[in-house]
C-alpha cells in the first residue's frame, strides 16, 4: 500500500511540474442572427453553461471568450423577445478557434431544429439535461455524467439514485416511482437489453461503468414511441459518442474501505482468487461422482484485497471531404473492488399463537419434543470484485442529411463471495422465548461447560450451535453490436403557406444483436451441526449378567451433519452448476413528419415499426452427498470441520430435480402519434401502440422422475413431471392509447400531463410450474402458467419553473391504477413454498418536488455555491385475493389490503457543489451528495406451518458522499472521494400492526469507502 501511494504521489508531483504538459486555452468566437429577417442580432447574451462566462453580442451580432479551457462545453444563446437556444457539445481544443454561429428566431415561433427531441449527443452536462427536460413532451429527469462524476458514482446502478423518484433494488435493479423491475424498461441507446437473471426480466445496472456514460435519462410518461412496459418508467443509458474533437483521457485511483484496510481476517476460502480479467475455468468433475470431490467446502481467512481502478477513453471526427466526416471513439475501463462486513444479523421470526410475542422460527422438531433448529445466526461475509468493460464505435455524418454508426460494447463482471452465518444465539435463548419447556436454570448458557443443562444430552439437540458456510463464484457478460442511422429527406415545400406546411421528413433505424450471460460455477454449501461437551453421569450397567456400576464421562464436542430439512436424502454439502444465457435480436424504424401549421409553430407526426426476439437457455446441475453415512467428527467449535471435510470419504452424487429450459419472448409492435401545437403555448400529444407479446418455455428435466408439479388450480397436491403440463405457452394483444398535453402559459413556466396504458409481463420463472430451489433444502419457488399480465392505467401531472438558466423549481403527481399486479405469496403442499398470483388490484400514487438553485443569483458572494434537491412521498396499496386473506383471518390477522412489495415510502437527495473561486481557489471544487430511501416492504405477511409471519420492510437509512476536486496544471486533475461517510445499518425488520413493534430480521454495515484518482486529458 505504502508503495502504491508513494507511485501515485510522483506521479501527482511529475505532472503538475511539467512545462510539457501544460495546455495552452482555447477560444470561441461566432456570430448571432435574427432568424426571422436573416440579419446580425445585437445585444443577445451569449453564456457558457459550464464556466459561467457570459458576453453580450456587439452591434454587427459578433462575440468572443478568449481565455476558455480545453473541453466539451453547452453555451446558451438568448435575449427578450426570441426563443432561446442551446448549443451542447461544443470543442474547445487547445490553442484552436472554434467557430460557432447562433440563429434566434421571435419569442412566438418555436424552431424545432434548435431543440434536441432525440437525446442522443450533448448529454454530458447538467444545463444541456435540463434543457431536454423544458422541451420534451413527457415527464422525463436524467442525470449527467458531469453529476455522476462529482458523485463519485462508479456505475449505472449508484448513479441512478441520485434522479428524483428513482432508485435500486439489491443494488442492481431499477425501481422508479416505487415500481420495481418489472415495471422498468432498462435501455442501452435506446436499445432493449437482455438479462440473465434467474429470477427477474430486470437487467443488473451495476454491470455499467459510469466510465463509458454520457448521461442517464429516465422516461416518467408513456409515449407510444415507447416500449409498452415502461409502466413505472424507461431507465436509458446513453453511451459516450464520437467527439467533434480529438480526445484523450486516463483515469486511475485507489481506493480503501474502513471494514476491509488492514483486515487480516477478510473471508474467502481455499482456491479463490479473481485472475485480473476475472475468468476461471472449473471442471465439474463428473467422472468422481461417487467418490470425493477436491476443493474446499468451507471458508478461511486471508489478507486485504487492493482496490484500485483505470480507464482510458480516446477518439477524434475528421472531415475526409467537403461535407463528410468520419470518426471513431474507443473506451476501457476496469475496477477492482472489495468489501467486508462481520457484525451482519440474518434472524427468522414468527408468531406461533394469536396475541403470542414474536419467537424464534424453528424447524426439525419443535421446542416441546427437545428437538429443533433455529434460525438466529450472525453473519460474516467477503467479496471480491472484477469489472471491466470496452467500448468502441465508428461513424459517418454526410452533411446534415445523414449519419451512420456501428458501436460494440462489451461488459464483465465477476465476484466471489463466502459467506459464514452462526447460529449461537438459539441456544442461549431457550428459556428467554420458551419458558414453558425451558426453565432459568438454562439461562446463561456456557457451551464450555458440560454439566450446563443445556449441555444435557437430553438437551444437546435442542436449538444446537449450526454453521453455514457459502463459496460462491459468478461471471456477468453483456455484449451489444448496434448499428443506426439518421437520415433527413430534402423535400420541395408541400402545402398551404402560413396554414399548414410539411417540412424535410426524418427517418432513424437500429438493428441490434445483444446477449447477457451468467455463469456460476460451483457453489457450494456446507452446513454443520454442533453438539458441546455433555456430562455422561454414571450409572450401573450389566455386564456378563453382573450389575456393575460405570463412572460418569464427559462426551466429547461433536460436529454432525446439518441437514437442511427434514428430508435426509440431502446431505449436508451442496454444489450447484448454473449458466444462464439469453440471446436478443431487434429491429426497429421511426419516421418522423415535422410540419409547421397556422401559427408558425412546429410539430410533427410519428410512426414506425418494432420487433424484439429473446431466445434464453437455463442449465442446472445440482450435486450433494446425500445418504452420507461418515462418523461425526470431535472438534471444538472454534475448529471447523468444513477444513477437514474434503480429505475424509464424502461421496458425491447428481440430484434428480433439476431442470433446466429453453425460453422465447417475442414482442413486435407499430405506433402511431402526433404532437400537434394548437397555438404558440399549447401542445397536444397523441397516439397509439399496438404491442404483441408471445411466451413460451419447453422444459428439459434431467431426471423425469425426480421433477415436481404444482398447478394453481390444486395447489395443496405435488404432481409427478409432465412435459405437456409443464411446458407453457402464452400469447397476448395489447392497444395502447396515450394522450399528453404541453401548456406554457408563461415563458419559465411548464405544465405537463397525461394519460397512458401500459402493461407488464411475467417473467419465465414465474411461468413454469416447477419445484425450484436456489440451493437443497432453501426456500422453494414455484411458478404459475396462468399467470395474467398485468394492465396499468398511468395519470401524470408535472408543473415546471425556471426562474433563470439553470434554476428549477418543480412539482409533480402521478398516479398509477394496476389491473391485476402480481405479487408472492406462501403455500403449503407439506412444505411450504412461494408461488407468484394475480391480486384483484392495484394502486400507487405519489409527489415529487425538485429545486435547483444557484446561489450567486440571490447573493453576489455565493457565486459558484449551488444547491439541489429532490423528494419523492409514495403511497401504494395491493387488494389481497379472498384465499389469501381468508388464510390470515384463520390466523387472527385480518387484512385485505397491504402495501405493494419495494415501493419505498419516500426518497429524498440532497446536493451541494461548490467552486471555490471565491475563496481564491478557483480550480477547487467541493461536493456534498445525501440520500435518503425511506421505509420499504420487502415481503408481505404469510403464513409457515400454520404461523403468522409477519411483513418485512427494509428500514430508512440515508447515505452520505463527499468529493474534493482539485486542477493541477492545465491537463491534470486530483480527486478525493469519501463514500457512505455515516456507514448507517442496512436493516429489514418484521412488522405489523399485531406485533408489539419492530424485530430484526436482517442487518449489516457496508463501511467507508475512501479513494484518489487523477485523471489526465490530452
Amino acid at each position: 500500500m505504502v508503495k502504491r501511494l508513494s507511485c501515485l504521489l510522483f506521479l501527482i508531483v511529475f505532472f503538475s511540474a511539467s512545462p510539457a504538459l501544460a495546455e495552452q486555452a482555447g477560444s470561441i468566437r461566432g456570430m448571432v442572427f435574427d432568424k426571422d429577417f436573416d440579419a446580425p442580432l445585437a445585444a443577445a447574451q451569449v453564456s457558457i453553461a459550464e464556466t459561467g462566462q457570459a458576453v453580450n453580442t456587439t452591434d454587427e451580432g459578433n462575440f468572443v471568450f478568449g481565455q476558455v479551457e480545453p473541453g466539451t462545453y453547452t453555451l446558451v444563446f438568448s435575449k427578450d423577445g426570441y426563443t432561446r437556444q442551446v448549443k451542447a457539445n461544443v470543442v474547445v481544443s487547445p490553442g484552436k478557434m472554434t467557430e460557432l454561429d447562433a440563429q434566434l428566431s421571435g419569442e412566438f415561433t418555436e424552431m424545432e431544429e434548435f431543440v434536441v427531441q432525440d437525446v442522443q449527443i450533448g448529454t454530458g452536462t447538467e444545463a444541456a439535461l435540463l434543457d431536454l427536460r423544458m422541451e420534451s413532451p413527457g415527464l422525463m429527469d436524467s442525470i449527467s455524467s458531469e453529476l455522476m462524476s462529482q458523485a463519485g458514482a462508479s456505475d449505472a446502478a449508484s448513479a441512478l439514485k441520485l434522479v428524483a423518484g428513482a432508485t435500486v433494488q439489491d443494488e442492481k435493479y431499477a425501481v422508479i416511482r416505487g415500481l420495481p423491475d418489472r415495471y422498468v424498461v432498462s435501455l442501452m441507446n435506446g436499445v432493449r437489453l437482455p438479462t440473465a437473471d434467474a429470477d427477474k426480466r430486470a437487467v443488473q445496472l451495476d454491470q455499467f461503468p459510469s466510465a463509458v456514460i454520457e448521461s442517464i435519462q429516465v422516461s416518467k410518461t408513456f409515449t407510444p414511441d415507447q416500449q409498452g412496459d415502461a409502466s413505472g418508467g424507461a431507465v436509458n443509458i446513453i453511451l459516450k459518442g464520437i467527439p467533434d474533437e480529438r480526445i484523450l483521457k486516463l483515469e486511475s485511483g485507489i481506493s480503501w474501505n474502513n471494514q476491509v484496510a488492514g483486515n487480516s481476517k477478510f473471508l474467502t476460502w481455499k482456491g479463490a482468487g479473481l485472475d485480473y480479467w476475472g475468468k476461471k475455468s472449473i471442471t465439474r468433475q463428473l467422472d468422481n461422482l461417487g467418490s470425493s470431490w477436491d476443493g474446499a467446502v468451507g471458508v478461511s481467512e486471508r489478507g486485504e484485497p487492493t482496490d484500485y481502478k483505470w480507464a482510458l477513453t480516446l477518439g477524434d471526427k475528421l472531415e475526409i471531404v467537403d461535407g463528410i466526416k468520419v470518426g471513431g471513439f474507443g473506451s476501457f475501463s476496469y475496477e477492482r473492488d472489495s468489501s467486508f462486513f462481520d457484525k451482519g444479523i440474518d434472524d427468522k421470526y414468527w408468531v406461533e399463537n394469536p396475541g403470542d410475542p414474536m419467537t424464534p422460527q424453528y424447524e426439525q422438531g419443535s421446542p416441546s419434543q427437545g428437538n429443533f433448529n433455529t434460525s438466529l445466526f450472525d453473519v460474516t461475509q467477503g467479496s471480491k470484485k472484477v469489472k471491466w468493460s470496452a467500448l468502441g464505435a465508428i461513424g459517418i455524418e454526410i452533411e446534415e442529411y445523414s449519419s451512420l454508426s456501428l458501436l460494440y460494447m462489451y461488459t464483465k463482471v465477476a465476484e466471489e463471495t463466502a459467506t459464514l452465518a452462526e447460529d449461537t444465539r438459539g441456544k442461549a435463548s431457550l428459556h428467554h422465548y420458551w419458558p414453558q419447556s425451558y426453565g432459568p436454570e438454562f439461562d446463561n448458557y456456557n457451551p464450555n461447560d458440560p454439566c450446563h443443562p443445556g449441555n444435557n444430552q437430553t438437551n444437546q439437540m435442542a436449538a444446537p450451535y449450526l454453521r453455514t458456510e457459502t463459496l460462491k463464484y459468478t461471471e456477468r457478460t453483456t455484449s451489444t453490436l448496434q448499428f443506426s442511422g439518421r437520415h433527413k429527406i430534402p423535400t420541395p415545400e408541400i402545402g398551404i403557406k402560413n396554414l399548414f406546411m410539411v417540412l424535410e421528413p426524418e427517418i432513424d433505424w437500429v438493428v441490434a444483436w445483444s446477449e447477457a450471460e451468467l455463469y456460476e460455477p460451483d457453489k457450494r454449501q456446507f452446513g454443520s451441526l454442533w453438539l458441546a461437551d455433555s456430562w455422561v453421569p454414571g450409572r450401573y450397567v450389566y455386564v456378563g449378567g453382573r450389575r456393575r456400576w460405570r463412572p460418569g464421562y464427559v462426551a466429547e464436542s461433536m460436529y454432525k451433519q446439518f441437514l437442511p430439512a427434514a428430508n435426509f436424502n440431502m446431505g449436508n454439502l451442496q454444489r450447484i452448476w448454473k449458466d444462464i444465457s439469453e440471446e436478443d435480436e431487434q429491429y426497429a424504424v421511426n419516421f418522423k413528419i415535422p410540419f409547421e401549421q397556422w401559427t408558425g409553430d412546429e410539430g410533427y407526426v410519428k410512426f414506425g415499426w418494432f420487433r424484439d426476439k429473446v431466445s434464453r437457455k437455463y442449465y442446472q446441475e445440482s450435486f450433494t452427498n446425500s445418504n452420507d453415512t461418515a462418523a461425526p467428527y470431535n472438534a471444538p467449535w472454534e475448529t471447523s470441520w468444513s477444513d477437514k471435510f474434503p480429505s475424509d470419504n464424502h461421496p458425491v452424487k447428481a440430484v434428480n430435480t433439476d431442470v433446466d429450459y429453453a425460453g422465447k419472448q417475442h414482442i413486435s409492435a407499430s405506433y402511431y402519434m402526433v404532437d400537434l401545437p394548437l397555438c404558440s403555448f399549447f401542445n397536444v400529444i397523441a397516439g397509439v401502440r399496438r404491442e404483441r407479446t408471445e411466451l413460451s418455455i419447453m422444459t428439459h428435466p434431467h431426471f423425469e422422475e425426480g421433477a415436481k408439479l404444482i398447478f394453481p388450480d390444486n395447489p395443496d397436491v405435488l404432481q409427478d413431471y409432465d412435459r405437456e403440463k409443464a411446458d407453457v405457452s402464452f400469447k397476448q394483444k395489447d392497444v395502447l392509447p396515450s394522450l399528453g398535453f404541453v401548456f406554457k402559459p408563461l415563458k419559465n413556466i411548464t405544465l405537463r400531463g397525461s394519460y397512458t396504458e401500459t402493461i407488464a409481463r411475467q417473467t419465465f420463472k414465474e411461468l413454469s410450474p416447477i419445484s425450484q430451489m436456489e440451493f437443497l433444502g432453501g426456500d422453494v419457488f414455484i411458478g404459475n402458467p396462468g399467470l395474467k399480465m398485468s394492465a396499468l392505467k398511468n395519470y401524470d401531472a408535472r408543473l415546471d419553473y425556471t426562474p433563470y438558466e439553470g434554476g428549477l423549481i418543480s412539482f409533480s403527481y402521478f398516479y398509477k391504477d394496476i389491473n391485476s399486479p402480481i405479487e408472492y405469496v406462501q403455500r403449503n403442499a407439506g412444505f411450504s413454498y412461494t408461488t407468484p398470483m394475480n391480486y384483484p388490484k392495484g394502486k400507487l400514487d405519489g409527489w415529487e418536488i425538485e429545486i435547483r438553485q444557484k446561489m450567486g443569483h440571490l447573493w453576489k458572494p455565493l457565486d459558484g455555491l449551488s444547491l439541489g434537491a429532490n423528494a419523492t412521498f409514495i403511497n401504494s396499496e395491493v387488494t389481497l385475493p379472498k384465499e389469501e386473506a381468508d388464510a390470515l383471518e384463520q390466523l387472527d390477522v385480518p387484512m385485505e389490503k397491504r402495501d405493494m412489495t419495494n415501493a419505498p415510502e419516500k426518497l429524498y437527495n440532497f446536493f451541494l457543489t461548490y467552486n471555490m473561486a471565491k475563496l481564491g481557489l478557483p480550480d477547487t471544487d467541493f461536493a456534498l451528495f445525501y440520500t435518503v430511501h425511506g421505509d420499504t416492504l420487502v415481503a408481505g405477511a404469510g403464513q409457515s406451518n400454520g404461523k403468522f409471519v409477519p411483513s418485512v420492510y427494509e428500514t430508512e437509512y440515508g447515505t452520505l458522499n463527499m468529493g474534493l476536486s482539485q486542477k493541477i496544471g492545465k491537463n491534470g486533475q486530483l480527486k478525493f472521494q469519501v463514500k457512505n461517510l455515516l456507514n448507517p445499518a442496512i436493516k429489514t425488520v418484521y412488522r405489523s400492526e399485531y406485533i408489539d413493534g419492530d424485530m430484526t430480521k436482517t442487518s449489516y454495515k457496508k463501511g467507508i469507502e475512501f479513494s484518489l484518482g487523477l485523471i489526465i486529458r490530452f
